[in-house]
């Protein structure tokens, strides 16, 4: 019999044999040892003797194996050698026809293709942490600190969502023509009243942003949008971020293909000249009322005369009309009496 045949090495077997005898001598000498100590405190005779000679029995056992592992390192493979000699195994003659196999492998170990590939995995655009550009920054409104532990899922993009805010054709490549775009995404931990942006870019150029402090809740479904003209929409690669406050959180990308419908024109009307404005005649004062002239006050009647002793009493004085009204007819001093002539004796 060629123990070869069924794959069975002697030195291997007898290398096993004495590792499972060494493990059985030292279980062996530790049980024997821990059931003598236990023995020593048990307080009844028959369960200390009982114990007592297991542990001795353990300690025969140890005493065995230490036998047979000696036996097996020295003395066991020479003696099955005496009965199986070693034969010139098939390793001898498979070496030469492997080796030139090994030796002749530089194609594997020389492959200038796959060595020679830094182009792909040198991608700045993803390797380098979006910022914050300054000019929203200082637009920022709310004085929370935002918490650092928010977390937003990745953004899917859609261009339309249903009641609850679902996307409802998810996709990663959109055709003209696009009127409205939303990027949908899951939040945790957030502040309420803490700042937050969301920024468009296409092809590494702002096209949109918005920035307003947090009016949802901590946890839920949100999203940005942006919905331009539909002629806006040009072609290429678009990229959305979103940050807390300056802080970036995460990135997503879409992009857009075929020409975007040109803009309606907008109705021009045509420019109608404007009138010039005609001074306006200067007014010309009205002519003063010519006061009307006061009546003259009629001239008063002056008194009446007392008949005087001559034969005639003195008749009235004419009233005289002047013509201008400033005169006025000055009284006539009224004509003493003679005094009668007295009568003689």
């Amino acid at each position: 019999m060629n123990l070869s045949s069924i794959g069975l090495d002697i030195h291997t077997g007898v290398r096993t044999a004495l590792v499972i005898s060494l493990i059985a001598l030292v279980f062996s000498l530790w049980f024997g040892i821990l059931s003598i100590r236990r023995a020593r405190k048990l307080p009844f005779f028959r369960m200390r003797r009982e114990t007592m000679v297991r542990g001795w029995r353990l300690l025969a056992w140890a005493v065995v194996w230490t036998v047979i592992a000696l036996l097996l390192n020295s003395k066991i493979e020479p003696f099955i050698y005496g009965f199986y000699p070693p034969t010139a195994t098939s390793t001898l003659t498979l070496t030469p026809t492997l080796s030139p196999t090994i030796s002749l492998t530089p194609t594997i170990t020389l492959p200038p293709t796959i060595t020679l590939t830094p182009a792909v995995s040198n991608t700045p655009t993803v390797t380098i942490t979006p910022r914050m550009p300054l000019a929203v920054e200082s637009l920022f409104q709310s004085t929370i600190t935002p918490s650092a532990d928010a977390v937003f899922s990745e953004l899917t993009f859609t261009d339309g969502l249903d009641s609850l805010y679902r996307p409802l054709k998810p996709g990663e490549v959109f055709v003209n023509p696009i009127s409205h775009m939303y990027a949908v995404f899951s939040y945790d931990k957030m502040v309420v009243g803490s700042q937050w942006s969301a920024l468009w870019y296409r092809e590494s150029e702002l096209v949109h942003y918005e920035t307003i402090p947090w009016n949802g809740a901590s946890g839920g479904l949100g999203y940005t949008d942006w919905a331009p003209d539909p002629s806006e929409w040009l072609p290429g690669t678009y990229e959305v971020q979103l940050f807390v406050g300056s802080i970036w959180k995460v990135s997503g990308q879409f992009s857009v293909e075929g020409e975007p419908p040109t803009a309606q024109p907008s109705p021009t009307s045509t420019a109608t000249s404007t009138p010039t404005r005609t001074d306006t005649p200067t007014r010309t004062p009205r002519p003063t009322a010519t006061p009307i002239p006061s009546p003259t006050p009629r001239p008063t009647r002056g008194p009446y005369q007392s008949p005087t002793p001559t034969t005639k009493p003195t008749p009235y004085p004419t009233l005289t009309r002047t013509s201008t009204p400033t005169v006025t007819l000055t009284r006539t001093p009224t004509v003493a009496t003679t005094p009668s002539p007295t009568a003689l004796p």
